[in-house]
């Protein structure tokens, strides 16, 4: 069976689960809109301001729709957060303090926050430079969080407990709602003071509603992810209880400035504009991840999800147990982009990360993960992360040359 045949396959017997996604994007849409209408938003919101940023009222809106979509007190949509990194860096750094304790309780976090932590690096000024301890609790051997040991985790030095949403690049399960929400409850039920704060990256409206809104006291993600609908160049967002929201913004800009900074240099519309979108883009996304894992399931190789899984996120895994499977899958996702086809994806180093990565990106907005790309560490397995994409069809597109460039699984 050839590439074509193969996606044609696909496409038929997922039909159905695409229109469900369907009536998904339907019900996040009805909350984006909701918000918009209740803050009152107009073309007057557009406008930015330079500078300092005082006074912004496109901003001070948006603030308020984006809390009220995320079912929070306050949020800060900021085009000064560099990534989802560093808004989640400003999360931890403004509520903890020395002498606190952190506990991931999602097994080990994602690559780029080792640093912040201080896993990996020093003398940087990261969490651990700064007195403030960190205990990680280990998924239970079938890869979810481990509820029991949970139980008795929290102390009363437990300041915060950090939740990782999404897989990273690891193969375990990404986080359901209702798992997030059962965590919060065990937590709270030890020590009601402890933050539970969630890094919501990859997450957001794949759906109904966001941790926020079932008692995470903050989140924080990235624009340039789900919530930027592909169009916003830049920035992140916090968004919770409001007097963490601006003990986080206060690590943004300065104390005492906190959420009232941050010019927004007539990007206004777009910030709006890629909310509004975000939902269907999400969509469109999850589509993609599904045909992904199906056609590549049906070449025999690991997937994660599988392929007529609900999604908890956008990413979707390949495992090719090969380096230079992995680099040829990359390439022809390269190759198929919209932006930078001529490009020949390489292994090489990437701030933050330890391992050398390849990266497929061919992306209008760079290093965006909401346009579709695919990247992987360069270490065993071998697995590919994808995501995103404006369109399922332009996946499509991308898997026949992928399909032809991997081939089936070697035997």
């Amino acid at each position: 069976m050839n590439s074509i045949s193969r996606l044609q396959e696909a496409e038929q017997a997922l039909f159905p689960i695409f229109s469900g996604i369907d009536a998904g994007v339907k019900q996040n849409l009805q909350r984006v809109l909701k918000a918009f209408r209740r803050r009152l938003v107009g073309v007057h919101h557009f406008a930015g301001v330079t500078g300092y940023g005082h006074d912004d009222l496109g901003r001070e809106t948006l603030d308020g729709v984006f809390a009220d979509v995320v079912g929070a007190e306050a949020a800060a949509v900021r085009l000064q957060f560099v990534s989802g990194t560093h808004a989640i860096a400003c999360a931890l750094f403004g509520n903890l303090r020395p002498g606190d304790e952190m506990l991931a309780v999602v097994g080990a976090p994602y690559d780029t926050l080792e640093e912040v932590i201080g896993l990996r690096g020093q003398g940087q000024g990261s969490l651990i430079d700064f007195g403030i301890n960190y205990r990680e609790l280990a998924l239970t051997r079938d890869g979810n969080v481990d509820l029991q040991a949970l139980n008795s985790a929290i102390s009363e030095k437990t300041r915060l407990v950090l939740i990782q949403r999404s897989c990273g690049y690891s193969w375990r399960c990404s986080l359901s709602i209702s798992e997030i929400a059962k965590i919060v409850e065990i937590v709270k039920r030890q020590n009601y003071n402890t933050i539970c704060f969630v890094d919501n990256c990859y997450g957001e409206f794949v759906e109904e509603c966001e941790p926020t809104a079932v008692g995470a006291d903050l989140m924080a993600g990235s624009l340039i992810k789900n919530p930027g609908g592909t169009i916003v160049p830049a920035g992140g967002y916090v968004a919770g209880k409001a007097d963490l929201v601006e003990a986080a913004t206060c690590r943004l800009t300065a104390p005492g400035i906190g959420s009232s900074g941050g010019a927004t240099f007539d990007l206004n519309r777009l910030l709006f504009q890629g909310l509004f979108l975000a939902p269907q883009m999400v969509g469109e996304a999850i589509k993609g991840n599904h045909l992904t894992a199906y056609v590549f399931y049906k070449l025999g190789y690991r997937v994660n999800p599988l392929p007529l899984a609900k999604r908890r996120d956008v990413i979707q895994a390949i495992e090719f147990g090969n380096p230079d499977k992995l680099v040829a899958f990359c390439r022809a996702i390269q190759q198929n982009s919209p932006v930078g086809a001529y490009l020949d994806p390489v292994p090489g180093p990437m701030p933050g990360y330890e391992s050398q990565l390849v990266m497929a990106g061919g992306t209008f907005i760079d290093g965006s993960t909401s346009e579709f790309s695919a990247d992987g560490p360069l270490r065993e397995p071998y697995i590919a992360f994808c995501q995103g994409g404006t369109h399922w069809t332009h996946v499509s597109i991308a898997l026949e040359a992928a399909i032809e460039a991997v081939g089936k699984v070697d035997s």
